[in-house]
């Protein structure tokens, strides 16, 4: 096993990391709006806070060796499920492969974030 870790995605905000390799397979944590370089979260709507999650999840898939087009399967976590179409077409432009995917409603995320992404992908 190695341990992934990438400045170019938020650091983790607690005892996790940021993904793992093991055998040929990427295990991304949740990935959550969070601009890397500020610690901020990415604006106050959906659209920009699913951006940001890929743009975090496609970080720590690359920082590991492989590429997002390799994601095999994500779990996304929205705060509302009214957000699901939006969410949706921000997401479709980074998993153009199609991965199989789980979608839920949650009570609360970190920081009070709209979405959160996980990912496992190919090497």
């Amino acid at each position: 096993m190695k341990q992934v870790s990438t400045e170019k995605a938020p650091a983790a905000i607690g005892p996790y990391s940021q993904g793992f390799v093991s055998g040929n397979l990427v295990f991304c944590s949740g990935q959550i709006p969070v601009v890397p370089e500020s610690g901020e979260v990415a604006g106050p709507d959906i659209a920009s806070q699913a951006e940001q999650s890929c743009k975090n999840v496609k970080a720590v898939i690359e920082a590991a060796g492989s590429d997002i087009g390799k994601v095999l399967k994500t779990t996304c976590f929205l705060a509302d499920m009214n957000d699901f179409a939006v969410f949706n077409g921000v997401y479709e432009k980074y998993f153009s492969s199609k991965p199989a995917r789980s979608c839920v409603a949650v009570k609360a995320l970190p920081k009070g974030v709209l979405c959160e992404i996980e990912a496992i992908a190919e090497l």
